[in-house]
Parts: structure tokens; C-alpha cells; sequence
């Protein structure tokens, strides 16, 4: 187990404490000064200002942008198995304020910064919790964040899918396999949203599934019955799933990956649901939103859930224009009368920019448009108020 005490301080520039000032807890290359001592990879270091007061305890990062990642900013607090055991029941804490239906046995459980555990992620799926240890600190500290982990959930077992690009950018090469308890099946069964999947915790999305369009999904039920629907980027089919169950004339469900059509086609049979009801394409969306338009099609509710198009600022100007135009395509799609339900999870797009594309494919489609509802990431994927970069779902639903 490594030692929590700090053996090595980093001291900033003047004027660069202010956003740990603000409880922000990140600490950039750039922002450092001096240091005094050797710390190891991902190893507990303090960090102070320029006149040598203490502002945080964190984690060292030498092959990241991000050199540092607090922990903590009380300096009475050591980094300890203790620690991550204190951070795992706030977490628990707050999810039990988030109402959820009887059954439902998927959630997030840590989310990284917003949860005091920068690089940390937890989702449970049914008896198996899936841990994502994306930045050096967690890494170092990993057998005591499952310890933490255990001692609350004996009975499950622990899933390591440490492989985003996240953990290449801190020097870390990918994890992934089975953590402690007894190893899962190809397939976990899970319910959220008033639904159930098959969650394949090796090869799926993310950590198997995306959790965090849970309130989205709930939503779009309601407002899906007698409508024909288009759900683009549909992965295993949670939109789809959630327009039939709430009383979808049809569903047409487009995905560019074989596999994951063949999870929604399981999906269906697992909530009962008719699969004359769900036409499943494998096609690159693009490509099928043109056709779609050369052949005059329409439908009803057209779902707009991309994958990352930008992973940094550098990437914004690209994304932005193939967010453009996939809403320009699904406007010109769209009948009188129906709804645009529309996403984006990249980070580097803000709620604004992303609003403002929209209404730039809306006056170029030459439709009138209004926002009806925003949405957000999951209540269970929360959002501390000092890190504004947490936010990074945002969606709108227009008609």
C-alpha cells in the first residue's frame, strides 16, 4: 500500500492559485514553479503558492498537461486507505438523494472530480461494480480504492475498464480485467430507466453502457406514442427501447457497428417488446441521413445521440460543423409537428455553442424551431459547482 504522507511540494507561479482558490482541482505544467523532491508517479504531493503557503494535496502527474490532481484542500487530511473510504460513503450519501424506480440495479456511484476523486469512476451493474482508474493518482492508490470498494459491497465483484484515451494521455497503458470477487458473465443483466440490458462489461461503451442518459430516456417515453422514430447512433438501443415501450408506431435504429445492433436486438427480447415493431440498420449515419433525404423520408421524433466528436478545443471547429450537419439533415427529416431530441457529449462543446448550431441547422433547414426541454447527464453523474468541465452532456429537444 503506498505511504499518504506528501513527500514532494510544488510551488506555482504568482497569480496561478486562484482557481485552486476556488476549489477548482486542477493544477496545469504550466502553473508550476519550482519543486522540492522526487515524487513518484501518481504519488501524494502539496501544493503551494508562490509565497510557500499551502493550497491543496494532490497527485503527481509528470506525463500530463494536468500535473496535478487534488485530492484534497484541508491540510489536516491525509491521502489514505481511510480517505477513499470517507469519499466512497459521500458518494453513496449522495446518490441515496436521487430517487430511482424499484428495480433499478445500474448507477453511477463514483464520478470522478465532481465526487472528490479525480480520475475515479464506479458504475454498478446488478452485482458487479466497474471501476475506470483514468489518471495517475488513481492507479497508484487502485488496491485501496477496491479495498474502499469491497468493504461496502462484498458481494459484488470488481471490473476494471481503465482503457479510454484519458489514461494514454497520463502515460498510463490500458487495465483491464477482473479486480477481486467472482468473474462476470459475457452478459450482466441490469435494469435503469424502467428498462433492461444486457451489459457486456468487456467490450461495451464506456464501462458497458451509458448511464447517463437515463433522464433523457425517461422523457423521450412519454412523448414517443403513435410516432414513427428515427434513433441515430443507437448503439444497444436505449432510445429505441424506451420509444417502444412508450407506444412507438415504429422505430427505424441506426448504427455504424454490427455488434451493437445485435445487443439491441437482445434488448428487445429482453423487455418484451415486438421486433416487426424496429428496423435495425447497420449504416454509417451520415450517409443514411442523405439517403434518407433523397428519398423524401420523414418521421415523427428524430433522436440525435453521437458519440464524441471533439476531445479537445483543438477539435471544436471540426465537430461543430458535423454536428451542423446531421441536425441540418434530421430538420430537413423532421414532419410538421415533430420533435428533435438532439445531443452532444463532448466536453469541449459548450451548452451555448451547442445551442447556437442547432439554431444555425434549424434556420438553414429553413424550420422554425423552439427548445421544449434541455437535457443533462443523469442526477447519479453529478456536477461540482468549482468544475464546470463535469458538464459534458448536453442535449435539447425541439419542435
Amino acid at each position: 500500500m503506498p505511504t499518504p504522507a506528501a513527500k514532494a511540494a510544488f510551488q506555482l507561479q504568482a497569480g496561478r492559485e486562484r482557481s485552486l482558490l476556488r476549489r477548482h482541482p486542477w493544477v496545469f505544467s504550466g502553473a508550476i514553479a519550482a519543486v522540492a523532491g522526487e515524487p513518484e508517479v501518481g504519488a501524494t504531493v502539496d501544493v503551494l503558492d508562490s509565497s510557500g503557503r499551502w493550497l491543496a494535496r494532490g497527485a503527481f502527474s509528470p506525463e500530463s498537461q494536468i500535473a496535478i490532481r487534488v485530492w484534497t484542500f484541508d491540510p489536516a487530511e491525509q491521502v489514505d486507505q481511510a480517505f477513499f473510504e470517507h469519499r466512497l460513503v459521500q458518494a453513496l450519501n449522495r446518490r441515496q438523494q436521487i430517487p430511482q424506480g424499484a428495480d433499478c440495479s445500474a448507477m453511477r456511484l463514483v464520478n470522478g472530480e465532481s465526487d472528490g476523486l479525480p480520475g475515479i469512476v464506479v458504475d454498478r451493474y446488478a452485482d458487479v461494480l466497474v471501476v475506470q482508474l483514468m489518471s495517475a493518482g488513481a492507479e497508484y492508490w487502485k488496491a485501496a480504492i477496491v479495498a474502499a470498494l469491497r468493504g461496502h459491497f462484498p458481494d459484488c465483484a470488481v471490473y476494471e475498464r481503465s482503457d479510454g484515451a484519458a489514461r494514454q494521455l497520463e502515460g498510463l497503458a490500458p487495465s483491464v480485467g477482473l479486480l477481486a470477487g467472482d468473474e462476470p458473465p459475457p452478459l450482466v443483466e441490469a435494469v435503469w430507466a424502467g428498462l433492461r440490458f444486457g451489459v457486456d462489461l468487456r467490450l461495451g461503451h464506456k464501462t458497458g453502457a451509458y448511464l447517463d442518459q437515463s433522464t433523457a430516456l425517461t422523457s423521450l417515453r412519454g412523448l414517443a406514442a403513435g410516432r414513427e422514430v428515427l434513433d441515430c447512433f443507437c448503439y444497444n438501443g436505449a432510445f429505441t427501447l424506451a420509444a417502444l415501450q412508450g407506444g412507438a408506431q415504429h422505430v427505424t435504429s441506426i448504427d455504424s457497428s454490427a455488434a451493437a445492433l445485435e445487443g439491441l436486438r437482445r434488448n428487445l427480447e429482453l423487455n418484451g417488446l415486438e421486433q416487426s415493431r424496429c428496423e435495425a440498420r447497420t449504416a454509417d449515419v451520415f450517409e443514411a441521413l442523405r439517403s434518407f433525404r433523397d428519398s423524401r423520408r420523414s418521421f415523427d421524433l428524430i433522436i440525435l445521440d453521437p458519440p464524441k466528436f471533439a476531445d479537445s478545443q483543438s477539435h471544436v471547429a471540426r465537430a461543430s460543423r458535423a454536428y451542423k450537419d446531421i441536425n441540418l439533415l434530421a430538420f430537413k427529416l423532421l414532419r410538421p409537428g415533430g420533435l428533435l431530441a438532439t445531443f452532444s457529449c463532448s466536453g469541449a462543446i459548450t451548452p451555448d455553442l451547442f445551442q447556437k448550431i442547432v439554431a444555425g441547422a434549424a434556420l438553414d433547414a429553413g424550420r422554425d424551431a423552439a427548445i421544449l426541454a434541455n437535457y443533462s447527464q443523469a442526477p447519479d453523474h453529478p456536477v461540482a459547482l468549482s468544475f464546470p468541465e463535469g458538464l459534458y452532456l448536453k442535449g435539447l429537444l425541439c419542435g
